[in-house]
């Protein structure tokens, strides 16, 4: 926007002789400018006022000033382990690997020999340590024989791991891979970590060379849970975040249970990747989501809104322009997920007069929020403009609220259903986590290897595996699936 010039007291002046009319004109359209200045400071202060808290901003973007407060509450509990966790405390074990016996010299009081005296009992004590690891060679020979007969040679088959005259095994691949696809360490970094551990220099090409081989592994796990997602009737996590690919903005698109997880990169982030990546058009069962409006494109989808991002809108409404319908929004939605989770172990829905009056109570909130954000006609027809009209942040919240109020309440309808879409933000957390440490991804290629070797790690970690053994299952040609998964993967399936 242009610096705007002001009128200058002559001018000012000349107007003012010019008569009544002359000076109306002249104070209109400098109302229009003090209007136009207004907006745009309102709108630099609701953007300096957004942070972690009230907003979607992330953490690292609040800096070491501000100190956002979080929704939780204190629970009164002393810090660390509660009563009757199982604690992770060393304990020693009964048959040691290796046992080193101190002996008594002399007497440590009179210095009297002990040389011959014999033992009454053992003090022990245990370290647990590693032992010193470098890499090992094993050499395989195929014999070579002449047949006495037809006097042709027969070579012996090698293994089918064992495919180069030198290569690295599946253990030393799997860890590369653990390094660089789960713990989000640089290639270079990656290569030096090897090195310092097992004194054994790789190349960022071996390392790469491991990560496309395992993501080849993974690819039929990685179909069958695009597959199983597509058909499920439960509970499903949607959500994307940006993230530069070849220094273009990608999304990355993810779709989640408790039990599995499914990334996939996407140049678009609306409804044209939605039918590019092919699972949410056919989703059958609850898609919980923050409300982008390409997820309502779908109407035979069941939807269920993110009430975290809720909060986090409400705490701004209210921090920011001090409306009180907020602030009991927010007291009233964090009321009936008690009261969910209070009523869970013993039933599977609240009562309906409970239902009924946390509806009264909600349309009452938001009849009182949207009088006090109702929008007067203007005087005459305002020029036409491209688009749908700007309004204020407390009425864009209100309307979603209003419109969408089966989804926001869908956790209260049904017990299966989550206040929030956490679960989907914990697993795109990785995304930004890998691009945050290693920086962005250098080829498309690269991003949709990531995608299929996290899928494949969440999947694992979900259904309780341990990565590095997963990793290497994946390498050596039988990668893990869960048991509800196996049927996708027969042959025949």
């Amino acid at each position: 926007m242009e610096p705007i010039k002001l009128p200058s007291e002559e001018e000012i002046r000349a107007i003012y002789r010019q008569g009544e009319e002359a000076m109306v004109t002249f104070v209109g359209s400098l109302t229009e400018v003090v209007q136009a200045l207004s907006g745009r400071v309102q709108a630099l202060e609701d953007q300096l006022a957004k942070n972690s808290h009230n907003s979607g901003k992330p953490p690292s973007s609040d800096g070491l000033k501000k100190k956002p407060k979080s929704l939780r509450h204190k629970s009164g509990k002393k810090s660390g382990g509660q009563p009757g966790h199982p604690g992770n405390t060393l304990q020693a074990v009964a048959h040691p690997d290796h046992v080193q016996t101190h002996r008594v010299h002399r007497c440590q009081h009179c210095r009297a020999s002990l040389e011959d005296t014999p033992v009454q009992e053992y003090e022990k004590r245990q370290v647990f340590d590693l032992p010193p690891v470098q890499v090992e060679v094993t050499e395989h020979q195929a014999e070579i024989k002449e047949c006495p007969l037809c006097h042709q040679l027969t070579t012996a088959d090698f293994p089918p791991e064992v495919s180069q005259p030198v290569q690295y095994g599946e253990r030393l691949k799997a860890q590369m891979v653990y390094f660089h696809q789960q713990h989000f360490v640089p290639l270079e970094r990656t290569a030096e970590v090897i090195e310092d551990l097992y004194g054994q220099r790789v190349s960022e090409g071996t390392i790469v060379e491991a990560c496309n081989t395992l993501a080849e592994q993974v690819q039929p796990v990685y179909q069958a849970i695009k597959a199983e997602l597509q058909e499920t009737e439960e509970t499903g996590h949607f959500d994307e975040t940006g993230g530069r690919v070849e220094k273009a903005l990608w999304w990355f698109h993810v779709v989640s249970t408790q039990l599995l997880t499914y990334y996939e990169p996407h140049a678009k982030r609306g409804k044209q990747a939605l039918e590019a990546i092919g699972i949410f058009p056919q989703f059958h069962g609850t898609a919980v989501h923050d409300g982008y409006r390409s997820y309502f494109q779908y109407d035979d989808v069941r939807h269920g809104l993110c009430n975290a991002h809720h909060l986090r809108e409400l705490i701004f409404i209210w921090e920011q322009y001090q409306q009180s319908w907020a602030d009991e929004m927010i007291r009233l939605l964090l009321e009936i997920k008690s009261a969910v989770e209070t009523a869970q172990p013993q039933q599977d829905r609240l009562s309906p007069a409970q239902i009924a009056d946390f509806e009264v109570r909600y349309d009452a909130i938001l009849t009182a929020g949207l009088q006090a954000n109702s929008v007067s006609p203007p005087p005459e027809p305002p020029p036409k403009k491209r688009g749908k009209p700007k309004q204020h942040p407390a009425k864009n919240l209100l309307d979603r609220l209003q419109w969408r109020k089966r989804e926001t309440l869908a956790f209260m309808y049904d017990f299966k259903l989550p206040f929030d879409n956490n679960q989907a933000e914990r697993d795109l957390r990785m995304v930004k986590l890998k691009q945050k440490v290693s920086g962005c991804f250098r080829s498309q290629d690269g991003a949709k290897t990531f995608c299929q070797i996290r899928s494949y790690i969440s999947t694992a970690r979900k259904n309780g595996q341990r990565v590095l053994d997963v990793l290497q299952m994946a390498l050596s040609g039988s990668p893990y699936a869960p048991p509800f998964l196996q049927a996708r993967l027969a042959p025949n399936a």
